[in-house]
C-alpha cells in the first residue's frame, strides 16, 4: 500500500475512542478519516471516507459491530476496507460473527499502543491478524460448535476436495496464525507465491477475507485446535 493508510475508529465509549484517535493521529504513516460512536454512522462514514482500515469496536447500542462490518463491506467499492475488531475480552461470542460477516481479525483492546500500530500497519497491508490468547479461546470454541462425536476423525467437507494439496497446506498455515512470511519460509516458496495460493483457495471456497479462511479450517476439521497448550 502507498500513502498512508486510511482509518476509520469505531466505537461508543469517548474516552476510548479519542484515545484511539489521538494515538493514530500521532503515528506516522496513518490518517484517520473520522470517528463513529455507533454501527449506523459507522456505516455512512465508511460510505463517504472510503477507509482502508475500519477500528471496529463489536458490542454497540443500536447496530452492533457485526452488523455494521457486514454492511460496510457489503456496500464497499473495490478495494473494500479491511476490518479490525476491537474487544475487551478475550473470548467474546461476537467475534467469531464478526469474522464470518468479513472482518480481518482481531485484538484485545489492551493490547497497547506499539501493538494496536502494529495491527493497523498489518491488516492495511493484507494480513490477517489475531490476538493469539483469543484464538486459542475461539478456536477452542469452533470446535465444540462443530464438531460431533468423532468429529476430528472426519474427512474434510467436499468443498475443500476442489483445493489443491499445496493450497490445502497454505490454508493449514494461516489457520495456525503464519504470517505469508512465515509460510513462504516454511514451504520453501515466495511471497507471492503464498498470496497466489492464497486468492485461488478464497476464489475456490467463496471467500471474501483471510480472517474467513480461517474460520473455515477450523469449521470443516482441516485444523483442529492443539491440545496441552497454554492454559488460561
Amino acid at each position: 500500500m502507498t500513502g498512508s493508510i486510511r482509518v476509520l475508529v469505531v466505537d461508543d465509549q469517548f474516552l476510548i475512542r479519542a484515545g484511539l484517535v489521538g494515538l493514530l493521529r500521532a503515528a506516522p504513516g496513518i490518517e484517520v478519516v473520522g470517528e463513529a460512536g455507533d454501527g449506523d454512522e459507522a456505516v455512512e462514514l465508511a460510505r463517504r471516507t472510503r477507509p482502508d482500515v475500519v477500528l471496529m469496536d463489536i458490542r454497540m447500542p443500536g447496530m452492533n459491530g457485526i452488523t455494521a462490518t457486514a454492511k460496510i463491506l457489503a456496500q464497499a467499492a473495490e478495494p473494500a476496507p479491511r476490518v479490525l475488531v476491537l474487544t475487551t475480552f478475550d473470548l467474546d461470542e461476537y467475534v467469531y460473527g464478526a469474522l464470518r460477516a468479513g472482518a480481518s481479525g482481531f485484538l484485545l483492546k489492551d493490547s497497547g499502543p506499539e501493538r494496536l500500530l502494529a495491527a493497523v500497519a498489518a491488516v492495511g497491508g493484507g494480513d490477517a491478524l489475531f490476538a493469539p490468547s483469543v484464538t486459542r479461546r475461539l478456536v477452542e470454541a469452533f470446535s465444540r460448535q462443530t464438531a460431533g462425536p468423532g468429529g476430528d476423525e472426519c474427512p474434510p467437507p467436499p468443498d475443500l476436495a476442489a483445493l489443491t494439496l499445496r493450497e490445502v497446506e497454505v490454508l493449514k498455515l494461516i489457520a495456525r496464525g503464519l504470517t505469508n512470511a512465515d509460510i513462504a519460509e516454511r514451504l520453501y516458496i515466495s511471497e507471492a507465491t503464498v498470496k497466489t495460493h492464497l486468492n485461488r483457495t478464497m476464489s475456490k471456497l467463496d471467500l471474501d477475507s483471510r480472517a474467513q479462511a480461517v474460520v473455515v479450517a477450523y469449521e470443516t476439521g482441516l485444523v483442529t485446535p492443539r491440545t496441552g497448550g497454554a492454559g488460561g
